[in-house]
């Protein structure tokens, strides 16, 4: 069995297999077998739980991960990559290869009872569709181990909703970082350190609303007027006028010159529910 996170054995399963990578689809291959095998670890397996892995590539952490669970279910998106991937995966009888967009893979049939873990390294374009597909319905995963770009992991982790994928992360998961990567460990390299991070998800949403899709679509729309105050943002949407919806916001303690990024999650709950009232 080749290890794909040699250096030179790689090289020369993409030379085999005539590979070159592309940018455009975050194909960054990790190098350093010690850090492959450090993130393989911390997604906490157990010889009987299942994962989901997004974005294969040639197996780089497909083989790690099916050393240590019972079930790999292996996404990649490229078909030039999935011989490679297949010879790299070769006396694993435990790994099914799919090869399917992970926006389009039907997560459900695959692990209907979810509970499953997943794992991968995940390009910067995909992170906020993928979180949401991953966690806005249940079943659910219990865990997601995935490396990401830096400012990714900082922005999961931080103690405000820095995006709309970050409040998704927070209302769902306990988010953490695990360790920085180096851009170095990685080939192309890209232009930035990534890192692991880990997020448990939780029994329950952390807010307390009575449509989550209702209270993401509020977000996301607020969300459009990122740069701009929350007074005026909100007057907009909810055709109140910017003096009314700073008022509005006050009684829940919020200051209306403050932007969409800057709250917590408990103060997007808070607004929520302000927003949503009947007399709204």
């Amino acid at each position: 069995m080749i290890d794909p996170a040699d250096a030179g054995q790689l090289d020369q399963l993409l030379r085999r297999h005539r590979i070159e990578l592309k940018h455009s689809l975050g194909q960054n291959f990790l190098i350093d077998p010690g850090l492959r095998d450090a993130v393989a670890d911390h997604a906490g397996l157990s010889a009987e739980d299942e994962v989901l892995e997004v974005g294969a590539g040639v197996g780089t952490l497909t083989v790690a991960l099916a050393s240590r669970c019972r079930r790999v279910v292996a996404v990649e998106l490229d078909g030039r990559l999935i011989p490679a991937l297949r010879e790299s995966l070769a006396g694993l009888d435990n790994v099914e290869v799919v090869r399917t967009d992970i926006l389009r893979f039907n997560v459900r049939s695959a692990f209907p009872s979810g509970r499953e873990i997943v794992a991968g390294n995940i390009p910067y374009n995909l992170t906020g569709a993928l979180i949401r597909k991953l966690l806005d319905d249940p079943p659910r995963p219990r865990r997601l181990s995935l490396v990401v770009q830096k400012e990714v992991a900082d922005r999961w982790t931080a103690s405000t909703g820095a995006s709309l994928a970050t409040v998704a992360v927070q209302v769902f998961a306990q988010a953490r970082t695990a360790f920085t990567i180096p851009r170095s460990a990685f080939t192309p390299a890209p232009r930035v350190d990534s890192a692991l991070v880990l997020l448990d998800v939780r029994e329950q949403p952390a807010v307390s609303v009575d449509d989550l899709p209702a209270f993401f679509r509020f977000v996301e729309a607020i969300f459009q007027g990122r740069r701009k105050q929350l007074g005026g943002t909100l007057g907009r949407i909810s055709g109140l006028g910017s003096t009314a919806a700073g008022s509005r916001l006050g009684t829940v303690g919020v200051d209306p010159q403050r932007r969409p990024q800057t709250l917590s999650l408990e103060e997007w709950e808070a607004v929520y529910h302000e927003f949503r009232s009947p007399d709204g």
